[in-house]
């Protein structure tokens, strides 16, 4: 199968041709670890995810790399403003190590809850701090020094910002002024630390006493890891700007070559909100625990996620979200009863065309809708039940559902805002089946609307029996 993957350099769709036969290296930029992840977050580690998932599926050995950045990351995302990192450690009371650990353990929980594949690594910036300073001398003849620190001087690269092709436009118009620079888009390389002011994190360097810039520390990370040059470099739309422009840009000047360090780069497009809780910025923000707070199972986001190409733009709504999580919750059930024939009259030795059909579309660009159509059609169609359940867990292995394992049963969350538990619940619905017994109807009808006011919905004939009615913020 020929794997079709669409590369933001080019501006085309490339035959991905590893640079070690056989094996596939990959980087994806990770979280700044201030606060928690946003769902727009969450979608860029969703598309790695899925992006890796594919690569296996081709034949290819992963070397995925994720990094968590606990340092250096600044408000304006490119080199003015405060580090985000300090500036939550104050604001919280908290040691800046304290931070670090708190939200990537939460962002590593929320990776969990999508079925997220861990990396065969989570770089960790503090831990290559004098990698970053060795990297810094080699490319310093690049750069100059003012009172900020040591910035690189995008003028000594050819043609720089042609990842981006809006230098003037949406990249320039994002850059706050620095005093001393020599370019609008020249980036900091080492930002030292002000007079008299000490970090929580800071450390000696030829250019003195500060912290690396944030475009250095993903350079540095990806080489040491990964090799220079390596395959694929993976991230949010938001990063085609300037951050992997400026990686680019080090890059080429460490090497003395025009390679952009990796060979394909690939973007996911923004998650959009219209009611403008998307950033974090505003102190209201979606997060994962937001939408399960609200009686939504994680894997409904990965199912809303997964009905859209990575390229487009996802419009996230809470009448979106709860379609996505009809449509999950009819998958697992036919996937179910499929599982309990499967285990009367196993077989599973054909290959059923949805399967390549399947594989045919993720490896077209990561066509996922396409693949989770055929997944539908397998698992409702006809046939044996034995091929057909197979075919699912093999196009599942790519989707990340969990449909080999997950019950309808798993998906019933509850709202945070329920005043019921679930053994009061089951209490209730005894009670109404012995009013039904006994031809208590008006009863019965009054337990049923006494658990609808409470959000619970009633499903007679159904075999789960009740689920949370999910009211819609």
């Amino acid at each position: 199968m020929t794997l079709k993957l669409y590369n933001s350099l080019t501006r085309q769709t490339e035959v991905f041709t590893p640079i070690h036969p056989g094996e596939a290296r990959v980087y994806t930029c990770g979280p700044t670890v201030y606060n928690y992840q946003h769902i727009g977050n969450m979608r860029a580690f969703l598309f790695a995810d899925t992006l890796g998932r594919v690569l296996k599926w081709n034949g290819y050995d992963l070397t995925h790399i994720i990094n968590i950045t606990d340092v250096g990351h600044l408000t304006s995302d490119a080199d003015a403003g405060e580090d985000k990192m300090e500036k939550a450690a104050i604001a919280q009371g908290a040691s800046i190590w304290d931070i670090a650990a708190h939200y990537t353990h939460a962002f590593k929980r929320d990776v969990r809850r999508l079925n997220i594949t861990d990396p065969a690594e989570w770089t960790v910036a503090t831990d290559y701090v004098p990698q970053m300073i060795e990297f810094a001398k080699r490319i310093e003849k690049d750069c100059y020094q003012i009172d900020g620190g040591l910035y690189f001087d995008v003028s000594k690269v050819p043609n720089y910002g042609s990842l981006a092709r809006a230098t003037t436009e949406d990249g320039e118009s994002r850059i706050d002024p620095v005093s001393g620079k020599r370019n609008p888009q020249d980036f900091a390389i080492w930002r030292a630390s002000p007079p008299g002011e000490q970090r929580q994190m800071e450390w000696d360097s030829p250019w003195g006493k500060g912290a690396p810039g944030w475009h250095l520390e993903c350079s540095v990370m990806s080489h040491a890891k990964l090799g220079h040059p390596f395959d694929i470099h993976t991230g949010g739309i938001d990063h085609r700007e300037i951050h992997h422009p400026n990686e680019i840009a080090q890059n080429q000047a460490y090497c003395g070559c025009a390679d952009p360090g990796a060979r394909i780069w690939m973007h996911n497009n923004f998650l959009i909100d219209r009611g403008g809780k998307m950033s974090k910025s505003t102190g209201q923000f979606l997060t994962l625990q937001v939408l399960v707070d609200a009686g939504f199972h994680p894997l409904a986001y990965r199912m809303l996620c997964l009905q859209a190409h990575y390229r487009s733009e996802l419009e996230f709504s809470w009448d979106n979200l709860a379609a996505a999580s009809t449509r999950l919750k009819r998958l697992v059930q036919t996937v179910e009863k499929l599982r309990e024939r499967f285990d009367a009259e196993p077989r599973g030795t054909l290959e059923t065309p949805e399967v390549e059909e399947a594989k045919a579309a993720v490896s077209d660009d990561l066509n996922t809708a396409r693949a989770l159509v055929l997944l539908e059609s397998v698992a409702g169609g006809k046939g044996h039940a034995g091929d057909r359940y197979i075919a699912v867990r093999k196009i599942d292995r790519v989707l990340g559902l969990r449909l080999a394992m997950i019950t309808r049963d798993e998906l019933r969350v509850r709202p945070a805002h329920a005043t019921l538990d679930e053994q009061a619940i089951e209490t209730r619905l005894v009670e109404r089946r012995e009013a039904r017994a006994a031809k208590d109807f008006a009863r019965s009808d009054a337990i049923r609307d006494e658990l609808a006011a409470a959000g619970v919905e009633v499903m007679d004939g159904d075999p789960l029996g009740w689920d949370w009615k999910v009211v819609l913020p």
